[in-house]
């Protein structure tokens, strides 16, 4: 058979055919390879230059390999961390015309590191705590997507810091498989284990000195159980709401925001006793508040004045029932589970918020009283005050009085504080 490479980019095969798949991967010479800390697998991996890629290339059967590309390209698809599939290679053989093993491409994902290299010198507590909660958080992303890992593990998981916290990513998902949705039992297994795996991963490090001393391997295994289970729970529960209670759909949008989410969809069914509103969850990048915004709203802010209008946009907008007429069909992220066919389409919606909501809230401050504010500041401002009010209050007081609160009791404030003494 010939040597075949599948390649995700059609840059990818050129650079690729200068690497020499006539030899097996643990003989490659040193000048094709990259000095980079590798993680325990059950398969033969190196880093290798492409071009200006940096690659990880595994060595495993053909089928496998085929298969485990399909799965990283869905996993691509669905926006997961994972590793970035190139190209699966397959026929090769060496000078004697002998099979060798297709490999499997993908890019070295820069910054990473495997948890063995991280504990080159013993890692603190503290430290550990946020490894176990990327890893949970991973592990949460991979079931609300349908991905059953069948064999999570430190060993199969890259790390990389993230605003000082960590950010995990998936390395091998050739144990993996992609559902519609997964079962309790099928989340139960995957999670169970992650904790025999990952307790085990940690005895090891112990014997070899490297975990310190105060960490249990087995309590660490129970963590991350724990984690997921405080994850997962927050994210997929229904929440029940009487009829005004505006603060808690906020608070329960704020829980998520802290967690690391998006609240990419709020579903609202209307029952008799109450609003039972669902959340649908989504990670997302940096930056995307302000592209959201910008794109719905016209309005350029700074991220975190962003992300808080789009929370006070998607609040506002599971309230409206009605539609204005002439409004667009319905393409919304955001429905109505009474299936109306005239539902706006968010663009409409987020008009309507900024025509009735936004800029008359705004307005309603005094010039005088803006200081160096822009109207995104000012809207924020008024935000936090409507919470801290409703929360008080234990009810939405409502913008309008959030507004005439701030203006008497707040802006003067911040004035006298803000204003310079003149020397006597």
């Amino acid at each position: 058979m010939a040597l075949q490479i599948s390649a995700t980019n059609p840059e990818h095969p050129a650079l690729l055919l200068e690497l020499p798949w006539d030899v097996p991967l643990e003989e490659w010479p040193e000048e094709y390879l990259v000095p980079l800390p590798r993680g325990i697998s059950r398969h033969v991996v190196r880093y290798a230059r492409a071009g200006s890629e940096v690659i990880a290339v595994k060595e495993l059967a053909e089928r496998p390999a085929l298969r485990e590309y399909e799965l990283l390209r869905d996993l691509d698809r669905l926006g997961i961390p994972a590793v970035d599939p190139l190209a699966v290679i397959t026929g090769r053989l060496d000078p004697a015309g002998e099979p060798l093993e297709s490999v499997l491409v993908t890019r070295h994902l820069g910054g990473s590191m495997p948890y063995r290299s991280m504990f080159e010198t013993t890692m603190r507590p503290a430290t550990m705590h946020r490894l176990m909660d990327a890893l949970a958080v991973l592990l949460v992303r991979l079931h609300l997507a349908g991905f059953a890992w069948g064999d999570c593990s430190l060993s199969n998981t890259l790390f990389r810091r993230d605003a000082g916290a960590y950010a995990a990513y998936l390395v091998d998902a050739e144990t993996g498989d992609l559902h519609p949705q997964l079962s309790n039992g099928q989340r139960e297994y995957d999670l169970d284990l992650a904790r025999v795996n990952i307790s085990g991963e940690l005895l090891d490090l112990e014997a070899s000195g490297a975990l310190h001393p105060s960490l249990d391997p087995i309590e660490f295994g129970f963590e991350i159980c724990t984690r997921y289970g405080e994850l997962w729970g927050e994210l997929t529960r229904t929440s029940v709401y009487p009829a005004g209670k505006y603060q808690y759909i906020e608070r329960r949008i704020r829980r998520l925001n802290d967690l690391g989410f998006d609240v990419a969809e709020m579903q609202i069914e209307h029952s008799s006793n109450g609003d039972s509103v669902t959340f649908v969850p989504k990670v997302v990048d940096a930056g995307h508040h302000q592209r959201q915004l910008l794109r719905l709203t016209g309005l350029d802010a700074e991220e975190n004045q962003a992300r808080r209008l789009l929370n006070d946009l998607e609040s506002w907008m599971a309230t409206q029932d009605d539609y204005a007429p002439g409004d667009p069909p319905p393409s919304s992220q955001l429905r109505s589970s009474r299936g109306d066919p005239h539902a706006a389409r968010p663009e409409v919606l987020a008009h309507r918020w900024v025509r009735d909501v936004f800029r008359p809230t705004v307005r309603a401050v005094p010039l005088e009283l803006r200081g160096s504010m822009d109207p995104a500041e000012i809207y924020h401002e008024l935000l936090e005050h409507r919470w801290y009010l409703s929360e008080q209050a234990q009810h939405d007081i409502g913008l309008d009085k959030a507004v005439d609160d701030y203006i008497e009791n707040v802006l003067p404030k911040a004035r006298e504080t803000l204003e310079p003494v003149t020397p006597e």
